[in-house]
C-alpha cells in the first residue's frame, strides 16, 4: 500500500503565499515524477507543476513565476511554494506520484487534497 498525505492548505488573503507538502509513504522502491494538479469547482482538474526524479520539472504556462515545485528525494516528499495567490488559485490541490512500487511495477498515486482558498 502507497499513501500520499498532503498538508499546508488552508484560507489566505489574495497576495499571500502557502506552502504545500506531501510525503509518500509505504512499499515504496522509487518514486519516478511527483507533483500537484489541482481542480477548481465547477472544473476539471489540472495540472499545476511536476517534477521529476532527476529534477525537470513542468509548470502549467500560467503559474508559472508565481509557483515553485521542489522535492526531497530522501523523505519521499514534494513540494509547492505558492506565492501571490489570486481568488482564482482557490482549488482543492492534489498530491500526485508516479511510482516504482517493489514489484517493479509503476504505478499512479493520487493523495485525497487538500482546500487551499484564497479570499479577495
Amino acid at each position: 500500500q502507497v499513501q500520499l498525505v498532503e498538508s499546508g492548505g488552508g484560507l489566505v488573503q489574495a497576495g499571500g503565499s502557502l506552502r504545500l507538502s506531501c510525503a509518500a509513504s509505504g512499499r515504496i522502491f522509487s518514486i519516478n515524477t511527483m507533483g500537484w494538479y489541482r481542480q477548481a469547482p465547477g472544473k476539471q482538474r489540472e495540472l499545476v507543476a511536476v517534477i521529476g526524479s532527476g529534477g525537470g520539472t513542468n509548470y502549467a504556462n500560467s503559474l508559472k513565476g508565481r509557483f515553485t515545485v521542489s522535492r526531497d528525494i530522501a523523505k519521499n516528499t514534494v513540494y509547492l511554494q505558492m506565492n501571490s495567490l489570486t481568488p482564482e488559485d482557490t482549488a482543492v490541490y492534489y498530491c500526485y506520484a508516479n511510482i516504482l512500487n517493489s514489484d517493479f511495477s509503476y504505478m499512479d498515486y493520487w493523495g485525497k487534497g487538500t482546500l487551499v482558498t484564497v479570499s479577495s
